[in-house]
């Protein structure tokens, strides 16, 4: 392939799988617009591969790959840790929409960064155990371990609010 042929193979996956990756983006972070922001440099990052690699065999687990390691590593700059707010409320804000997808997202929330990463691929992505573990350079137990984890926090904190 011509060097004009990849790019445009590039800007074709782009425009392809950019609302897809978002989606998957959203329910790694939880916000629209750090979901935006991380699938902007997910992308970025793959056209700039794909550039330095003549080309890349399979770009969308390059692209997917590449989505999750950049979102691990957000999780662990110290300035994610901390929020400021202007001023603290009162009493805790209740969650009075029941809509289980809005429970679903907050309980994703409360997982850790490699936690709601193997969620979100295995149970989202919808990958094997074994794919999931080739993504995120896992071994396929720390991978189970992390599905069962997770799902453990995710039903408690939804038996929690529809009880």
């Amino acid at each position: 392939m011509t060097r004009t042929e990849d790019d445009a193979a590039l800007r074709q996956f782009v425009e392809a799988r950019r609302t897809a990756l978002l989606r998957s983006a959203f329910l790694l972070c939880g916000d629209r617009d750090e979901a935006d922001d991380l699938v902007q440099t997910t992308l970025v990052k793959v056209v700039l591969g794909g550039r330095r690699h003549v080309r890349l065999d399979n770009i969308e687990a390059y692209a997917r790959k590449t989505l999750i390691n950049t979102f691990i590593a957000s999780r662990r700059r110290f300035w994610r840790r901390e929020h400021a707010y202007g001023a603290l409320p009162e009493v805790p804000e209740q969650v009075s929409d029941h809509d289980t997808g809005v429970v679903v997202r907050a309980a994703l929330g409360r997982l850790n960064a490699k936690q709601r990463a193997v969620v979100v691929l295995r149970y989202w992505e919808d990958l094997s155990v074994a794919e999931t573990a080739r993504l995120l350079g896992m071994r396929e137990n720390t991978v189970k371990s992390h599905t069962s984890r997770g799902l453990a926090v995710l039903r408690a904190e939804v038996r929690e609010e529809f009880a």
